[in-house]
């Protein structure tokens, strides 16, 4: 493997797929939630192939320019520290330039979808460019993260039924708090570097109670996503949303923020937790037809 290819490769973390998988499943929760009231399964399935190729598209940019921005933290951070710009192996003038490529790809995608969705997804740039800055100045930048990972969400919807409406609305709520959860387990490995260096995050202005934190966040994603699907009539749907609430505090129960690896192993689990969202929510549609 050549030396730019395997940059490439780090600088996007295309090698750990949870990343852009975890950008993806909000897309395809709110794709299938829009497909529950206008039913073409073949709009549903092409929009499902784009969003996914768009999320793999917007992480891979999304992780360079937090590459970019976070050098110098990265440096003295142990986990970041032998990353390709930090370490120098790779040009910052060459990963913008990946940045544009892929960046003007993804916009290619967008342009697929109706007026209304090409606006929001233009839009969503503002919290995609900012985010990484949110750690300097906010204990909040899982918060911020929530705005931003999960606007396909919304995106999802207006590009099947070209309106806003309060149900994706109540979803994303319910996703930002899933993401702030399991940003904060993330985020645990970190926390003695960041406290030192002055960097800020949920993981530790909750360190004393962090699981407790994560215990509510993870509620009240359950709650918000628990209306939406009462709001369907589909009652019976809550069994099935019962193993995403399982997957969710299990967890907590797993991960110690004193031992980084059981951190990144819960952090994992999300992947599995967006999956049988997924399939909930799908199913449900797929009932309806």
């Amino acid at each position: 493997m050549s030396l730019h290819l395997k940059n490439f490769i780090n600088v996007t973390r295309l090698s750990k797929p949870i990343g852009f998988l975890l950008l993806f499943w909000p897309c395809a929760w709110g794709l299938s939630l829009a497909n529950y009231f206008n039913q073409d399964i073949n709009i549903f399935f092409y929009h499902l192939i784009l969003f996914f190729f768009g999320s793999v598209l917007m992480r891979s940019a999304g992780c360079i320019v937090n590459d970019i921005v976070d050098e110098k933290i990265d440096k003295k951070v142990f986990r970041t520290k032998k990353r390709p710009i930090a370490s120098g192996s790779l040009d910052k003038k060459l990963a913008w330039i990946y940045v544009v490529i892929l960046c003007s790809t993804a916009f290619l995608i967008l342009i697929q979808f109706n007026l209304l969705t090409i606006c929001l997804g233009i839009f969503s740039m503002i919290f995609a460019f900012s985010y990484p800055f949110m750690k300097r100045y906010t204990y909040w930048p899982q918060l911020f993260l929530g705005f931003t990972f999960n606007w396909g969400i919304i995106m999802a919807w207006t590009s099947i039924n070209n309106n806003i409406n309060y149900l994706p609305i109540m979803l994303y709520f319910g996703a930002i708090f899933w993401t702030l959860g399991y940003d904060t387990i993330y985020g645990a490995q970190d926390a003695s570097d960041d406290e030192i260096i002055g960097i800020k995050s949920t993981a530790i202005k909750f360190k004393n109670n962090l699981k407790l934190f994560i215990g509510i966040c993870y509620l009240i994603s359950s709650l918000f996503i628990s209306f939406v699907i009462t709001e369907l009539e589909r009652n019976y749907f809550l069994i099935l949303l019962l193993f995403f609430m399982i997957s969710l505090f299990y967890q907590i129960k797993i991960f110690d923020p004193k031992k980084p690896d059981t951190c990144l192993r819960a952090f994992k689990i999300n992947n599995i937790s967006g999956l049988i969202l997924f399939l909930t929510i799908f199913i449900m549609a797929a009932e309806n037809l």
